[in-house]
């Protein structure tokens, strides 16, 4: 199921199914209020007014340096241990909306992009198991990791956070694929465009942690 959350031309939050012509049939309910099973469709089809963030996440746990390949053009070493940091909740964007630019970042072409694998934890849990792991997840989005470099690397006292955690440093979606249409989450492409150019390819099969062993 590719699951979108939007408003209508009425402005209320809704989940549907889009149709690709600027409608979406809807939901019974939000995914996420019974996440162990999947909402129904009903028969009412309404305008897709606006597009929202998939999820209002209540955490947003970030992976650094988990691809092989980045990590040797970047001649950083592999890591030993998943490198964790977070996004403020502050930082959810809308999938087409504008990414704003602090007043800090004055240096030129400052903040970057980098398309991500964006993983929905649907069912809570602790000491996990990575042959349970999977288990856990509701779907896949895609998500926007936006980087302040400056203050990545040189102003922020060594933690990624103050660069990668501006307002609006996180676009989510557009679509919530639920994970029974991903049975491997590492046989999955990545690409992202600017302006109809390609301008980063991957695949998660590159991972150094696998998505089972991160979430354990």
């Amino acid at each position: 199921m590719r699951i979108v959350r939007f408003r209508d031309d009425q402005g209320l939050i809704r989940y549907g199914i889009d149709r690709g012509d600027g409608t979406a049939q809807l939901l019974a309910r939000s995914p996420l209020e019974a996440p162990e099973t999947l909402p129904e469709l009903t028969n009412q089809v309404v305008p897709i007014a606006q597009r929202l963030a998939p999820l209002v996440p209540v955490n947003i746990f970030c992976i650094g340096l988990n691809y092989r390949e980045h990590a040797r053009e970047t001649g950083a070493a592999i890591p030993e241990q998943p490198i964790l940091f977070m996004k403020p909740t502050t930082a959810l964007n809308d999938p087409e909306a504008a990414i704003c630019i602090p007043a800090c970042c004055t240096h030129g072409e400052e903040v970057d992009y980098e398309g991500e694998l964006a993983v929905v934890i649907g069912r809570p849990g602790r000491n996990i198991v990575p042959e349970d792991a999977l288990n856990h997840v509701l779907g896949y989005t895609c998500a926007n990791d936006v980087s302040a470099r400056r203050w990545q690397r040189h102003a922020g006292g060594g933690q990624w956070i103050r660069g990668k955690g501006f307002d609006t440093f996180c676009p989510l979606g557009p679509v919530l694929v639920t994970a029974d249409e991903i049975p491997d989450p590492q046989n999955l492409a990545l690409t992202t465009t600017l302006n109809g150019q390609v301008m980063q390819q991957g695949h998660t099969s590159d991972m150094i942690f696998s998505v089972a062993q991160l979430i354990a």
